[in-house]
């Protein structure tokens, strides 16, 4: 998931996590040395807490758990988009006055942009990573919020020359509600840019990225338990209604 993880193709935008239908729970964890409790608590404290993959590695062999760092960045990139499959049948809907804003990761020692966008009360609405900041990059993360969460009735921006030319295009070519307002304030944005902190804090134990598509996933994954965090699941509706983290996320991943 982090710096030690490869896999696919470098891309220059990327749009993670899309809702086919998941893996059968009995066939996602198969073959697996290790079992499906282990996984998933490895792929949920990396992604949940500011931890390396080695503090992980150190943490489980105090409990005999022989472990090397990438086989838990591997079991990232390979379950993160299964998790938000499932999840994503329990999503709690989100305000419709949206912030939007992007900040900087850095990937292979070059900078990249991660464009975000919360709702007023701060519940994470979508995120998309890129490689530029232009039109392309912000028209991807407002379709894709759009598609997966509906036209809000209010979007707010920043002084990002693209932003605004992205949806002063859109709305040109009649793609956004028609009673949509669109508006540029720093003060009402402060919300988004207090919650870019929770994801780059998360980001900074893990000591850069190598490639844009593993930071693409993790960075999708760290955004999925940030909302987990936030309460955007409805986790009462699982069978049983369990209370405790890996009791919730078994329920999830098994219904």
């Amino acid at each position: 998931m982090g710096s030690g993880a490869n896999s696919g193709v470098d891309s220059g935008l990327a749009i993670t996590a899309g809702m086919s239908t998941p893996t059968p729970v009995a066939g996602l964890f198969k073959g697996r040395q290790f079992d499906q409790e282990i996984i998933v608590l490895c792929v949920r404290w990396y992604l949940s807490y500011q931890l390396s993959s080695r503090d992980l590695v150190e943490m489980l062999a105090e409990r005999g758990l022989p472990l090397v760092h990438t086989t838990i960045l591997r079991w990232g990139q390979q379950y993160v988009p299964e998790f938000e499959k499932r999840w994503s049948r329990y999503t709690r809907a989100v305000g419709v006055s949206w912030r939007c804003d992007e900040t900087y990761v850095k990937v292979k020692g070059r900078w990249t942009y991660l464009y975000r966008a919360v709702d007023k009360q701060g519940r994470t609405v979508d995120s998309l990573l890129s490689d530029k900041r232009d039109v392309a990059a912000a028209k991807g993360v407002f379709r894709k919020a759009m598609k997966n969460h509906g036209a809000p009735r209010v979007i707010t921006l920043d002084a990002d020359a693209a932003s605004h030319q992205t949806l002063a295009e859109m709305n040109s070519a009649g793609t956004l509600a028609e009673r949509m307002r669109v508006r540029t304030s720093k003060y009402l944005n402060n919300v988004i840019e207090q919650d870019h902190r929770r994801v780059k804090t998360r980001i900074r134990p893990m000591l850069g990225f190598k490639r844009f598509d593993t930071a693409a996933v993790t960075i999708s994954g760290i955004e999925l338990a940030e909302k987990i965090k936030k309460n955007q699941f409805k986790i009462g509706k699982p069978p049983g209604r369990p209370a405790t983290a890996p009791a919730i996320w078994a329920a999830v991943l098994a219904a």
